[in-house]
């Protein structure tokens, strides 16, 4: 459990009007066929919610009473902390309860503080709003029971779950109890609820529970009534959520016909989820906005255990192209807000510095189409006429035919101003001045390359009144994969914040858009550089003119270094659990043949892995001092490592501790 992940469950049970003893039997089989270590089941699911006056009958309540005492023996022997609602009579009145339950212990009582009296509801004939502050009392043969809403529950195994508990109508009121309990130390906000079903009123429901999840940094847990409850005037759906953070990890569709009681029994719906508690922790420290204080709270906690244990991500899914929007109907729209960002960013540096000219080198490969591409729109936006860019395109020992062209056809479907200025005999001259051996093809020989295109596209800028646009991206930036003083400098990077995964969909959603508008010939261009390796072309071509320097061959699949950088930065966490994240995305759990929309996910094995993800961590480190200086650029993600904003880091920090981290996996 080191790394954070417990399995939670959200889960429905079909329940009969006042029959407690079917209701806890159902309960019962809920609880005891989940693996899940935390389960929320709905409210009054003991009793069912819709009894209405049937809850001042003593026979009622009593059994009542007697059923959880039978589901907290039924469930003595799982290991799992087990929420569910129950009426509770307290001095003379009565309180719509969620009951904790752990290894046959009832921990605590915590009541529903807001009690709806509107539309359908009418709770507050029978209900009492429960107090905050905690009390004692006896309930269900166990003596001295916590009650009272201000109650946490804090697991002594998993470092990070702290349990807190509200019902149905909490969540919806302006100031939820659920707010108070984060502040307090809550990561887990489990909701017994019985909310009836409206046209859009599930969208409703879903959006609350994430945005509540995402508002505390939390994870929430939401389980609705549904199948058995009474539909004598409104229908109750079983909807069930997971939610962390603002994402929903899992759902069960409310009204789905799988709730009908089988043949075979009770059925029961719901929905399974892992939460990841190491990432809430980490963006509530990253966060100077979110403040917990549980000495001044007074909340009453109490301890529960639960077995040590790994706990399996099958039920959760593991991106393997983190930056890249999952939802393919949203990719459009996601890659023109992020396509909207660099170019609004470029134009306010060129309004601000009354540049009417661009200067930009063009190679033919992703990154620089990319920043043409930003450049014809920042242009577009200012009212510039895009013959004010100037595309430089600078063939050298290594530059291919197929580059040199789509580099030229690019810059001309733009409509931009094309030049050519071989850098050849420039660095021949100044290997001579320096004494290098031009068939030494070390890093000296490719540098002085890139170095040259870069005082090229300065001077030019200079002449020109123009400003210098970079082309690099935010994974070359990671690996320090760029020249220092060469394509690692210039006046301002509009691809800074954008990782190479993310790069390649945001060209294609450009060609898609350019064919949709009759622009062929952009397109086809656009499609070809798509279909063309990543390399700097910085080493001579093989004998049949094509690449021979392919940077994956180098530095290691980006797919994998995207992956890793992600979840380094994003999320905070160690070597560890990158590596097992890294198992489950790309050890053959998603791969499959995706069409020209989606990403294929590449398959790796451990080893491989492994291998990739100490490079990752090496160059990371080692590379630092070329992001100590970088020039402005836009940040369009989470994930930036501008000097100035996301990532204040020493230049001559050491990578020992997460290198030995590794060694200890192997």
């Amino acid at each position: 459990m080191r790394d954070g992940f417990i399995e939670v469950a959200a889960l429905t049970p079909a329940v009969r009007v006042a029959d407690v003893e079917y209701n806890v039997d159902s309960c019962a089989a809920a609880v005891l066929a989940s693996d899940a270590q935390i389960i929320v089941l709905p409210e009054l699911a003991i009793t069912s919610y819709t009894c209405e006056d049937l809850f001042w009958q003593d026979a009622l309540l009593h059994a009542a009473e007697e059923g959880l005492a039978t589901l907290a023996a039924k469930t003595a022997e799982v290991d799992a902390l087990v929420l569910a609602g129950v009426p509770v009579r307290v001095a003379s009145k009565l309180y719509n309860c969620a009951a904790v339950l752990s290894r046959g212990e009832l921990l605590g009582l915590v009541p529903k503080r807001n009690i709806p009296t509107y539309g359908e509801f009418y709770e507050g004939r029978r209900f009492s709003a429960g107090p905050e502050d905690v009390t004692l009392v006896n309930f269900a043969g166990f003596d001295e029971v916590p009650f009272g809403a201000k109650q946490l529950f804090e697991c002594e195994d998993v470092p990070g779950l702290v349990v807190a508990a509200e019902i149905c109508e909490d969540l919806w009121v302006p100031n939820p109890p659920s707010t108070a309990a984060a502040m307090a130390g809550a990561t887990l906000v489990c909701n017994l609820s019985a909310s009836n079903e409206l046209v859009g009123k599930a969208d409703y429901r879903r959006d609350l529970v994430s945005a509540t999840s995402a508002r505390l940094v939390c994870a929430y847990a939401y389980a609705s009534a549904g199948w058995g409850e009474s539909t004598q005037d409104v229908v109750y759906g079983g909807h069930c959520l997971v939610a962390e953070n603002g994402r929903v990890l899992g759902e069960a569709t409310p009204l789905d016909d799988e709730l009908l009681v089988r043949a075979e029994g009770p059925a029961c719906t719901g929905t399974t989820s892992v939460v990841d508690l190491g990432l809430l922790a980490h963006d509530r420290l990253r966060m100077s906005t979110f403040e917990v204080d549980p000495m001044a709270s007074g909340y009453v906690t109490t301890l529960f255990s639960l077995a040590s244990r790994e706990t399996p991500l099958d039920a959760r899914y593991v991106d393997p192209h983190p930056f890249v929007p999952a939802d393919r109907a949203r990719r459009a729209e996601r890659c023109e807000s992020i396509f909207a960002i660099q170019a609004h960013g470029l134009a306010k540096r060129l309004s601000h510095t009354h540049s009417a000219r661009a200067v930009i080198g063009v190679s033919g490969g992703l990154d620089s189409t990319l920043a043409l591409l930003v450049c014809a729109r920042a242009f577009d936006l200012l009212g510039l006429d895009r013959s004010g860019i100037l595309a430089i395109t600078m063939p050298g020992f290594g530059t291919t035919d197929r580059t040199h062209d789509n580099a030229r056809a690019m810059s001309e479907a733009l409509g931009c101003e094309l030049r050519e200025v071989s850098i050849a005999a420039a660095v021949r001259q100044h290997f001579a001045d320096i004494g290098h051996d031009e068939a030494d093809h070390s890093v000296t020989y490719e540098n002085a390359q890139a170095r040259e295109r870069t005082q090229i596209l300065m001077d030019v800028a200079n002449k020109e009144g123009g400003l210098v646009v970079g082309t690099g991206d935010l994974s070359e930036l990671a690996l320090g994969w760029a020249t220092y003083n060469a394509d690692h400098m210039s006046m301002y990077g509009v691809n800074a914040g954008v990782p190479k995964t993310l790069v390649r969909h945001l060209v294609r959603y450009v060609s898609d858009e350019a064919r949709s508008k009759g622009d062929d010939a952009l397109a086809a261009v656009l499609d070809d550089v798509l279909d063309t390796p990543v390399s700097p072309e910085l080493l001579p071509a093989t004998g049949d003119g094509k690449i021979s320097q392919k940077t994956e061959d180098l530095v290691g699949p980006y797919e994998l270094h995207d992956f890793f950088l992600y979840n380094v930065l994003r999320c905070g966490f160690g070597p560890a659990k990158v590596y097992r994240l890294a198992l489950e995305a790309f050890g053959g759990r998603y791969a499959s043949g995706a069409d020209a929309d989606d990403a294929a996910v590449g398959t790796y094995d451990a080893e491989t892995i492994m291998k990739w993800l100490r490079k990752f961590y090496w160059r990371f480190f080692s590379q630092q001092f070329k992001r100590s200086c970088l020039p402005d650029g836009p940040k369009v993600g989470s994930v930036a490592v501008s000097p100035r904003g996301d990532l204040r880091m020493p230049s001559d920090a050491v990578c020992t501790l997460w290198q030995r981290e590794l060694d200890g996996l192997e």
